[in-house]
C-alpha cells in the first residue's frame, strides 16, 4: 500500500488509527497516530513501496527500541513483513532548540543543562552501540513535561542515508553544534539543518562562540572548540560523547523552566528539505539529514543583539561513504509537538497572572529591603543591603561541588524481603560515567510490590557538610519522588527528609530546611508507576563544609 493512498483512519496493524499527517516527501511519511490498545498518542512513519531502505530503517528502529535512557525517543514497534511497512515511535510534545533559539540565544547555565542531558544520553547510545550522526537543533527537545528528549538516534541515518567512518567523533562534533547553537543562536553547520543564521566565520574557520555572543565563559567556549575540532591551547579535541558530557559535568548549570511552550500549539512539522550534499575542505562544515523546520517560539528574553555571519560555519569532519545517488527528503522517526508563536486568550491571560504575580514579588521584596532597619549595626541592615560608604558584611560561603568519600545502598524492606540488586553498584553514583548506573529489582505495583517502603544511595562525605542542593541523574522511565535526607548516621532513622522532588532524568533536589551531616541520602518512595525500577547514574552534591 502507497503511503500516497494511505488517508487519515487508517489502521495499522490493527490498532494504530493514523490521524494527521505530518509531513509526506521522499517516499515516506509522517502521521500522529492513537494506539487504541493503549490508549495512547504515537508517531508512525509508512513508507512507500519504492522506498529504497525500508528493511535499513526497520532494522535501525528496532535496535532503537533496545534503548533504555528516557531522554532518547523511544521506539515501541517497527515492521516491515506486510503490506505496509511502519515505524511506531514515542509522541513528544514540546520546543525544539531551534525554536527555542528564535528571538535570543539560551543563557550559557541553561544551555549547558540542556547539552549536559543530550549528550549523556548519545553518550548512552554510543554505549549501546548506536549513533545519531544526523545532530541539528530540529532534534533536541525540551517537552511541555519538563524533560530532555532527543530524537532520531539510530533511525535519522537510517532515513537520510549518512553513513560515517568515526560515529563518535561525528556526534561529539553535532553536540558542540548544539551548544554552539544554544549559546549564541547561530547554527554551525550546513544552512540546510537550521534556520537558524549562520555562524560567522574567519578565513574559512567558523569563530568560537565568545567572540559572537558575551557572556560566555572561557571553559564553555574551549568546550565547544574542542568538540568542533577548532584549536584550544593545551587541550585535545574532545573525541566522544562520553568525553563531552564529562567535560559538561564541571560546567556550572541553570535549571531550566519546569514545562515548554507555555501556552504554545500541538502544531505539525512540515517536510523536511533535501538531503545536504557532501562537503569538502579542511573546513567544510559537517553533512548532517535534514530535519523538518518548526514555528518558532521562545520564553527567554533577548539577551543581547544577535550577529549575524555572511557565510554558513564550517566545522571539520572525518569523511562519510555515502551512496551516490541522493536519497529522498526525510524527517528522523518521532514526531514533535511544537510551540506556536501565536497565543491563546486563556493563555494571555495566564501569562498576564503571572506577569502580575512576578510585579506583587519584586513589590515585597522591595517592601521587605526597605524595612529591614532595626539593626544596631548601621553598616548593614537585616536584609543584608550594605550602607553606601561603609564596610559590607561578610558574605555567606558559596555552594560549591563537594566530593564524596563511598556510597551505599540502603533499604527499607517489608516482611523482611530484600532487593537482591541494589547492592551490586551503588558506587556507580560517584564515577561519573554514563554508561555505569545503581538500580533496583523491576516492581509491578505503585508501592513497589508491597515489598518494600523505599530505596536509595547514601553518600558518605568523610566530615559533616552543609548541603545547599544535590545534582541527580536519574534515568527511570517516569517522573517519580525522590527525596533528598541528610544526617549523621547512614541509618534510615536518622536521615531526615530536607528537601524532595518529582523527577527523572537530570534534575536539582534543593535542601529546603537546615542539612547538616556527614551522610546524604538519595531515597526513592512510593508511589510509583506499574513495572517500575529505580535507577540512578550519578549524584553530585553543592553545599559548604561544617
Amino acid at each position: 500500500m502507497s503511503t500516497s493512498v494511505i488517508e487519515p483512519g487508517t489502521r495499522l496493524a490493527g490498532r494504530y488509527r493514523l490521524e494527521e499527517r505530518i509531513s509526506d516527501s521522499g517516499g515516506s511519511a509522517q502521521w500522529k497516530a492513537i494506539d487504541e490498545i493503549l490508549a495512547r498518542a504515537v508517531a508512525v512513519r509508512t513508507f512507500d513501496p519504492e522506498f529504497p531502505r525500508v528493511a535499513e530503517v526497520v532494522r535501525s528502529a528496532r535496535a532503537a527500541a533496545r534503548l533504555t535512557d528516557p531522554r532518547l525517543t523511544q521506539v515501541f514497534d517497527a515492521d516491515d513483513s506486510g503490506e505496509s511497512a511502519y515505524v511506531v515511535s514515542e509522541w513528544v510534545s514540546g520546543e525544539t532548540l531551534e525554536q527555542m533559539l528564535a528571538k535570543a540565544p539560551l543563557e550559557p547555565g541553561r544551555a549547558a543543562t540542556l547539552l549536559y542531558e543530550a549528550s549523556e544520553a548519545i553518550a548512552a547510545a554510543h554505549a549501546a552501540g548506536l549513533s545519531h550522526l544526523c545532530l541539528s537543533p530540529r532534534d533536541l527537545v525540551w517537552t511541555t513535561g519538563g524533560t530532555v528528549k532527543l530524537l532520531g538516534v539510530a533511525t535519522a541515518a537510517a532515513l537520510a542515508d549518512v553513513r560515517s567512518a568515526d560515529p563518535a567523533r561525528d556526534d561529539v562534533r553535532g553536540l558542540g553544534g548544539l551548544l554552539y547553537a544554544a549559546l549564541t543562536a547561530h547554527w554551525p553547520g550546513d544552512p540546510k539543518l537550521s534556520a537558524l543564521p549562520a555562524a560567522p566565520v574567519a578565513d574559512g574557520v567558523v569563530r568560537a562562540p565568545r567572540q559572537v555572543q558575551a557572556g560566555i565563559s572561557h571553559a564553555v567556549d574551549a568546550i565547544v572548540c574542542r568538540a568542533l575540532g577548532l584549536p584550544v591551547a593545551g587541550q585535545e579535541p574532545l573525541a566522544s560523547p562520553a568525553d563531552f558530557a564529562k567535560a559538561m559535568r564541571g560546567v556550572p548549570r541553570t535549571p531550566l523552566p519546569l514545562f515548554a511552550g507555555l501556552g504554545g500549539v500541538h502544531s505539525p512539522a512540515p517536510s523536511a528539505p533535501a538531503r545536504p550534499a557532501p562537503t569538502t575542505g579542511a573546513r567544510a562544515a559537517t553533512t548532517r539529514a535534514a530535519r523538518p523546520s518548526a514555528p518558532a517560539s521562545h520564553r527567554q528574553a533577548p539577551q543581547q543583539p544577535r550577529r549575524r555571519g555572511a557565510a554558513p560555519a564550517p566545522a571539520p569532519h572525518a569523511p562519510r561513504a555515502r551512496h551516490d545517488s541522493a536519497p529522498p527528503p526525510t524527517s528522523p522517526v518521532g514526531v514533535q509537538g511544537t510551540g506556536s508563536a501565536s497565543r491563546s486568550p486563556l493563555n494571555r491571560a495566564l501569562l498576564g497572572v503571572a506577569a502580575a504575580a512576578a510585579t506583587v514579588i519584586v513589590g515585597l521584596s522591595a517592601w521587605a529591603i526597605g524595612n529591614a532597619g532595626g539593626s544596631s549595626d548601621k553598616g548593614t541592615s537585616k536584609a543584608g543591603v550594605t550602607d553606601p560608604g561603609r564596610p559590607s558584611a561578610t558574605a555567606s560561603p558559596t555552594a560549591t561541588k563537594l566530593e564524596a568519600r563511598g556510597a551505599s545502598a540502603l533499604e527499607d524492606p517489608k516482611r523482611g524481603s530484600h532487593d537482591t540488586s541494589i547492592g551490586k553498584n551503588p558506587e556507580a553514583v560517584l564515577d561519573g560515567k554514563p554508561s555505569t548506573q545503581w538500580q533496583t529489582q523491576t516492581y509491578t505495583s505503585s508501592n513497589f510490590g508491597n515489598l518494600s517502603n523505599g530505596f536509595g544511595v547514601v553518600l558518605d562525605m568523610g566530615k559533616q557538610v552543609k548541603v545547599d542542593h544535590v545534582v541527580v541523574d536519574a534515568p527511570v522511565s517516569a517522573s517519580v519522588p525522590i527525596q533528598l535526607r541528610v544526617g549523621d548516621s547512614n541509618s534510615l532513622g536518622a536521615l531526615r527528609v530536607v528537601g524532595q522532588e518529582q523527577g527523572s532524568g537530570q534534575f536539582t533536589i534543593k535542601a529546603t530546611r537546615e542539612a547538616r551531616g556527614q551522610y546524604v541520602l538519595i531515597w526513592f518512595t512510593n508511589p510509583v508507576p506499574p513495572g517500575f525500577k529505580a535507577k540512578l547514574n550519578d549524584v553530585t552534591v553543592y553545599g559548604t563544609a561544617g
